[in-house]
């Protein structure tokens, strides 16, 4: 029962965590923003969204790890639940190397006197998002795949 409870909280913490990132990456593209928009978007973004998310990727990947040591007799799952929080690692050092000293110096910006530099910052931003929203994706993946394959052998 208990292996059973942390499987499907796996799946729901990866999913949020997933789902969150995919959508900001689907409906908040920054390419054609003004400036203003941009740095009043992202600025309410990172407020709003850092802790949790921050919050989630920790406890997800420390779900996930359980979640293999639980399974750990059955090699295949044990091995696809180390590498999906393998892939929520990459997405905390991605975050914290990239996307944080980025995000820590935008929340700096007034709209009325933006960077000169502040295109390039969008864009280095922007690509480590994607980065990281695949890692989280191919993390889910894993994760699902071995409630799936489980269910059926």
């Amino acid at each position: 029962m208990g292996t059973t409870i942390i499987r499907f909280l796996n799946i729901i913490l990866v999913a949020l965590l997933a789902g969150t990132s995919f959508g900001i990456w689907v409906g908040l593209n920054p390419r054609d923003y003004s400036a203003a928009t941009y740095i009043d978007q992202q600025q309410h973004l990172v407020l709003s969204l850092q802790t949790l998310l921050v919050s989630l990727v920790i406890i997800a990947t420390l779900v996930t790890i359980t979640s293999a040591f639980l399974q750990r007799k059955d090699k295949r799952t044990f091995m696809a639940l180390l590498a999906a929080a393998g892939f929520l690692l990459l997405c905390i050092v991605i975050t914290r190397f990239g996307n944080l000293p980025i995000q820590k110096e935008m929340l700096t910006w007034n709209i009325h006197a933006v960077p000169e530099d502040w295109t390039v910052l969008r864009d280095q931003w922007w690509s480590f998002h994607i980065q990281r929203t695949v890692a989280e994706l191919v993390a889910l993946a894993l994760v699902a795949w071995t409630s799936v394959q489980r269910s059926n052998a």
